[in-house]
Order: C-alpha cells, then structure tokens, then sequence
C-alpha cells in the first residue's frame, strides 16, 4: 500500500479485520484512499466504525449480493447517505423482496425473512443441475438467495444470517451474524464465529458454540477457562438467555475460505 497508493480497496471483512489490528497498516497515510468496498460475510458493526478511524469516515460501503447474481444486489449509495451494519438498498433493475420462506409472503419492514431477486443479474441456472436451479429460482424468476434479511422503513437492508446458519435453540432462533456482532465489542475478541451444535438432551434443539480467535492487542494472562467465563458473562449481560454460547472454544486461527470468509462448514466438522 506504500508503494503502490491505492485509491480504492475490495476486501471480505475478515481481511479488513486483519489489517485493523496491524499497526503498520494504521500508520499509513490513507488521504489518497477512496472507497474501501466490502461484502461476501458479514462486518460487525464496530468493526467498521473501527476501520473508518483509521482510513476516514464515509469511506467504507458495504454491499450484498452472491455469485448467483453476478454478482450484486443491493448496495450503500456511493454519494448518498451511508449507513453501517447495513447493505445499503436495491441497486437498479433489482426487484427484492424479504419473505417467510414457509409461506412465501412479505413479511412486514422491520421482520426478518429470506431475501429473495429477479432481474437481469439473477443467473440463468446452475450448469447441468437443473435441479438444483429450479431449487433455487422459482416459476417467477425470483432467486431464493438463502439469506436473512431485515428491511428498514427507508429500504436499508440489514443481513442477519444464513437460512442455514440460524440456530435453533428450544424453538427460539439464533441469528448467529447478530450475537458475533455483539461479542465482537468484548475487548479479548478480534474474530468470532457462532455455530449450533445438535443438543444431545433435546432433540430438535442445539447449542450455540462460539469460536473464538483473539485480539493481538488484547493482554492475556493464560487463565483460558477464566477468558471463556468472562465472555460468556458478557454475553449474559447482552443477549437473550437462548443467544448465550454454552460453549466457547479459544483458537489460534479462525479457518477460512479461500476468498477469506469465516469457513463455517470446518467449524462444524
């Protein structure tokens, strides 16, 4: 970046994490840097409040969409008003709406559902997997994108998890993005990730697991059993009782994809 002076950055948020907590990357001169894009995970919102410190604010703009979608749906505008821990609104020729996916029906602005798209950016189909691709698109040409979503009174679109990562907990739901959002604030945690785990006392029911890699900074005497209580009592104190990770796992390094989102399918493994 010294060299070469960027003026715009594309990263995944877990690279953005990353180069928050290098000091080198702290101390550059970011004047010359435009918008810091993001997207393909979400960015808890501290953590983009974090960066914007560092590069200036206004800078960052966070958008949605999937490959699928060739690949971006909605997006903060570039000029207009922005807002963090959101993906902004539906970009042009995007018809979006967020559904029960039991019913099929809207629900109300404020209610999370699954986002669904039609429009000329939803792929024509899956290559030789037309089962798959009828799956996915309804008879309506809407793709059914598999991702949470709540819409603002003034169409800001807020994602809150998976279909497949929710987890279920005694019949509540868990939006696994919305409590790492939360741990993410505590001081000992630079990236989390929040897996359910099948309850083996209740069927039907899991356990929320949280995976833990640290913060650099963050001064540490050891006492790993002491951390994890510590994180669990802050959880207490700003989740609901059925959010609270029963377990916390302290590790190393979080995995990764290859584009740099939080492999969650490891985790389970």
């Amino acid at each position: 970046m010294k060299k070469y002076r960027p003026t715009n950055l594309v990263n995944v948020p877990s690279l953005y994490q990353m180069l928050i907590k290098n000091p080198k990357f702290k101390s550059i001169d970011h004047s010359e840097l435009g918008t810091c894009i993001s997207a393909a995970a979400p960015f808890p919102k501290e953590s983009q409040e974090e960066l914007e410190s560092i590069i200036g604010k206004g800078k960052l703009l966070e958008l949605y969409g999937m490959t699928e979608l060739s690949p971006v749906a909605t997006m903060n505008p570039s000029r207009g008003e922005k807002k963090l821990g959101t993906v902004g609104m539906p970009i042009q020729n995007v018809d979006l709406k967020i559904v029960d996916p039991d019913t099929s029906k809207p629900v109300p602005l404020g209610e999370p559902g699954e986002i669904w798209v039609k429009g000329p950016m939803v792929m024509q189909g899956y290559y030789n997997k037309p089962e798959e691709t009828k799956n996915a698109i309804d008879a309506d040409g809407y793709m059914h994108t598999g991702d949470v979503g709540i819409m603002s009174e003034d169409s800001y679109i807020r994602i809150v998890d998976r279909t497949k990562d929710m987890i279920i907990v005694g019949g509540f739901k868990v939006f696994s993005s919305k409590v790492e959002d939360i741990l993410s604030e505590h001081p000992a945690i630079g990236i989390v990730a929040l897996i359910g785990k099948p309850n083996p006392d209740r069927p039907g029911s899991e356990i929320v697991n949280a995976y833990v890699q640290l913060n650099p900074d963050y001064e540490y005497d050891g006492d790993e059993a002491a951390l994890k209580e510590n994180i669990i009592s802050y959880a207490k104190k700003k989740c609901a009782p059925y959010e609270v990770p029963k377990k916390v796992h302290v590790v190393e390094e979080l995995p990764l994809t290859v584009v740099g989102k939080v492999d969650k399918k490891v985790l389970r493994k």
